[in-house]
């Protein structure tokens, strides 16, 4: 079953047990895949549906820090079981030393030395680290390593 019939079936399967929190979260992912899916005139991937889930919990993240900056807790609570929800279709995620481990292994693939590097790190770790560590997680690992 791909990723976007697995969604379909949720929000059914939401709508039966009146999860409207479920059912509203999962049709806006549902509404994002549809948009591109127009947009692009193509049939999307599990690798392209789960890029944008990866952008609509950045999306949450944001905003889940502007609302707490403002005091708005009814908001932030709201993004917040959205990115719980979105978070459940995306591969696990790589735990620091994982993620750490992982990029070592790069470093020393791509022959990477200092920061003027990061360029070539941050590529190839994107192509082989893909949707299991978030790009900022990289980023800050291999600043450190090459630091």
């Amino acid at each position: 079953m791909s990723l976007k019939e697995q969604i379909n079936n949720d929000i059914k399967t939401a709508m039966k047990e009146k999860n409207a929190l479920l059912r509203d979260a999962l049709r806006l992912l549902t509404s994002a895949i549809k948009q591109i899916e127009v947009d692009e005139r193509k049939e999307l991937s599990d690798e392209d549906i789960i890029k944008i889930i990866q952008k609509q919990v950045k999306q949450r993240n944001d905003a889940m820090a502007q609302y707490k900056e403002a005091g708005r807790e009814d908001l932030y609570n709201q993004e917040a079981a959205e990115v719980a929800i979105f978070e459940t279709y995306l591969p696990k995620q790589l735990s620091d030393d994982e993620l750490e481990t992982a990029l070592k292994s790069i470093i020393a693939k791509v022959g990477a030395e200092s920061m003027k590097d990061i360029g070539k790190v941050m590529g190839a770790a994107s192509k082989t680290l893909g949707a299991s560590a978030d790009g900022k997680r990289i980023n800050e690992c291999a600043k450190a390593l090459l630091s």
